[in-house]
């Protein structure tokens, strides 16, 4: 099917790119500035080391052309051997192909001479490699433009001998963390061009829509993917039965949970693809997915794009250095300004944000790129970089903005490429909760939220407490986990090197706070996800109600709804079912009925009806703890020391958003992450994407066809057989 006029920007494409002056030029561009680049770098490891020295400048002007044409066929050898040896061996292969371009250069070349033993040459291919990286991020301003430009061509290339898909397809592109407030506000100051120019010319809408609780990514992706956010009370939560703390990214309980809420039937079920997310949604293709926790297969030419690419795995390494040393700048700067509130950012999060921000966002544009190349009827990828960077800066920071910056060039990227395909896809732009800020709870009154309840309580035992910064090791655990399960030489290196970390065949990175091990006769668990908390009873089996936690522990209701950093707590009670109290008076969720101050009020309109489906999830606290709303700032206290936090109530956390083409039409701002299911799943039936029950009982399921199929159904054959 063609391009629907809407989505065609002239008709170029159809133009032999020798005819297309803008491509030809834009070409020829690219390769003066590439080989200006290698010169540049070139120049500087000549100058720098004494292991490497030339006849004169000719032999150094050819060098920059070996090195050029040895690096393309060293691509092609890569993607060739990667059928054998599959995406571990691109992964490792393409590192070592970096450094053995710069080799074979400087080997083959007869006027460059090298000065020592065999370390010289690998000295010199390191240096060389890592410089070329960093004049090219130089170059291009930090941006992403080196490397898209690059995907851009090599979908150029292919984009002409593909069959156009017949159907538009749906690609949505997740945001993590951000708020509709918020994105209002940069669209207004004009900071997102690409987003900004949808809605100012009309082709995309802005609504806002309200998560509910728990504002996390778990349980909105659970909605929105599978319409099954009533299994999830939190980001972690205890469970009774069988005795454990259940983490939903960590990769056995994100299987375990799936299981529980799939129906086979999740938005991504009619031959989509799920990268980097919690969940499946069913689909066909799942990469970087922690519930699955695959690497993609061997036909993936995403994978083999990016780690072959001298723009992408090298130049990824450099820039993750070079986003390390802005974090730490950045953190100073905080310090030496005293601005509060703020949080100690170090450690790992230094690591976390580098993986995020630069690797793992080069390789989810790879990765969808190869889909929509491949005509993938619907495509959902979770990037987290603003999330991740907002928790520890905070969601306003300007940290925070410039990764809001960055990620809108993404999506003009992706844009661009959808562009230049025969068929057609429409974007859609959504966000899975906002973030609210504050001073911590430990912060505010020098003690944890498990410290206090200890104090109320009367058990021979400390509290176990379930708590801590682990939300950013899911995409690096389910990578490490699908690696040590290889059976193959990397997957048994990866098993030395973690020795100790992999428990129970997972790999499990992170701080040792976040999933503590429980013991069968531990008396109370506390689990925190940003300023909701769960409180049980672990010892007494069942929801306790509120007249049995008065007699066992009679002082602990009131002195935590008392508690200034507490804004209230909910409990069931045998009479009148889950009750919300408050420090000045209680709110009867089903009844509606309040008595003295309304200690939902502050909370907003729709926290009554949150806060009653909260009551109805399984393995939901006997207990349930929100911190304070503070009125004038609607600065809340999280529970975890997290200056930017989402999970519970008040503030931006729950107000996430979504831009959706004008021409799929929203009567109302949805509610709950379910209902932006039901409205996706409307949307892809208006593209003829959704497969009904009767089409399913004639046909063979989407999921049962062998993996790659949907590449040689539009993509020519020859493309399948060379970078399989």
């Amino acid at each position: 099917m063609a391009k629907p006029p809407e989505q065609v920007s002239g008709d170029r494409r159809r133009l032999p790119m020798w005819l297309d002056l803008r491509r030809t030029a834009g070409g020829l561009q690219a390769i003066f500035f590439g080989g200006l680049a290698s010169l540049i770098s070139l120049v500087i490891t000549f100058w720098t080391l004494p292991q490497i020295s030339s006849d004169g400048p000719l032999p150094v002007l050819r060098l920059v052309v070996l090195l050029a044409i040895i690096g393309l066929l060293m691509r092609w050898v890569l993607a060739g051997v990667a059928i054998l040896i599959g995406s571990i061996g691109v992964l490792i292969g393409g590192l070592l192909s970096q450094f053995g371009v710069v080799y074979l250069g400087v080997s083959v070349d007869p006027g460059v001479n090298l000065h020592g033993g065999p370390e010289a040459a690998l000295l010199v291919s390191i240096v060389m490699s890592s410089i070329s990286a960093f004049v090219g991020w130089i170059a291009y301003a930090g941006s992403d433009d080196a490397y898209v430009a690059e995907v851009m061509r090599g979908v150029r290339r292919r984009a002409r001998r593909i069959e156009p898909a017949p159907k538009t397809g749906l690609l949505i592109i997740q945001l993590d963390g951000l708020s509709a407030p918020l994105l209002n506000w940069m669209v207004l100051s004009g900071n997102l061009p690409t987003i900004g120019g949808w809605i100012r010319d009309g082709s995309h809408s802005l609504v806002g829509w309200h998560t509910g609780v728990p504002a996390t990514t778990p349980a909105s992706q659970a909605g929105i993917l599978h319409g099954g956010s009533g299994q999830i009370p939190a980001f972690r939560w205890y469970e009774k039965e069988t005795g454990r703390v259940m983490v939903t990214n960590r990769a056995r309980d994100a299987a375990e949970i799936e299981a529980r809420m799939s129906t086979g039937r999740g938005l991504l079920a009619d031959g989509g693809a799920s990268i980097s997310n919690n969940w499946s949604g069913d689909a066909q293709q799942s990469v970087l997915v922690f519930s699955r926790a695959a690497l993609p297969n061997y036909r993936s030419r995403g994978y083999v794009r990016f780690f072959s690419s001298p723009q992408g795995a090298a130049r990824g390494l450099v820039l993750c250095v070079a986003e390390m040393v802005k974090e730490l700048h950045q953190a100073r700067r905080q310090r030496r300004r005293n601005l509060v509130p703020r949080v100690k950012r170090g450690g790992s999060y230094i690591f976390l944000r580098a993986i995020s921000n630069v690797l793992l966002r080069d390789l989810n544009v790879s990765l969808i790129t190869d889909e929509l190349v491949k005509g993938t009827p619907v495509i959902y990828c979770d990037f987290v970089d603003y999330d991740e960077v907002a928790h520890h800066a905070g969601p306003t920071r300007p940290e925070s903005l410039q990764t809001l910056e960055g990620l809108d060039r993404v999506i003009g990227s992706l844009r661009r490429i959808i562009d230049t395909l025969p068929h057609s896809y429409e974007i859609v732009v959504l966000s899975d909760h906002g973030q609210s800020q504050g001073s911590t709870f430990l912060q505010r009154y020098g003690r944890t939220l498990t410290q206090v309840v200890d104090d109320l309580v009367d058990t021979t035992k400390e509290p176990v407490a379930a708590t801590g910064k682990s939300e950013g090791w899911g995409p690096v655990n389910a990578f490490l986990t699908e690696l040590s399960l290889r059976r193959s030489v990397a997957g048994t290196v990866t098993r030395k090197a973690l020795h100790g970390k992999v428990g129970r065949g997972e790999v499990e990175l992170g701080p040792a706070d976040c999933e503590p091990p429980v013991a069968p006769d531990e008396q109370m668990v506390v689990t925190s996800s940003g300023n909701l908390a769960l409180i049980y009873l672990a010892t007494t089996p069942g929801r306790v109600p509120l007249e049995e936690i008065e007699l066992l522990h009679p002082r602990l209701i009131p002195g935590l709804a008392t508690h200034p950093g507490i804004g209230f707590v909910m409990v069931d009670s045998l009479a009148e079912g889950p009750v919300v109290i408050g420090r000045a008076g209680v709110h009867v969720l089903r009844s509606g009925r309040i008595e003295g101050v309304d200690p939902l009020e502050a909370f907003g309109p729709y926290a009554p009806a949150s806060m009653l489906r909260q009551s109805d999830i399984p393995h939901n606290g006997d207990i349930v703890v929100v911190s304070r709303l503070d009125e004038h700032t609607h600065e809340v206290a999280a529970f975890e020391e997290l200056v930017g936090c989402h999970g519970g109530i008040g503030g931006w956390q729950t107000d996430a958003v979504l831009v959706h083409p004008r021409r799929f039409v929203v009567d109302e701002p949805p509610v709950g992450s379910d209902a932006v299911h039901e409205l996706l799943i409307g949307w892809l039936d208006q593209l003829g994407q959704r497969r009904h029950p009767d089409e399913l009982t004639k046909d063979q399921p989407v999921g049962d066809r062998p993996a790659g199929d949907e590449e040689q159904r539009v993509g020519s054959p020859s493309d399948a057989s060379v970078e399989a």
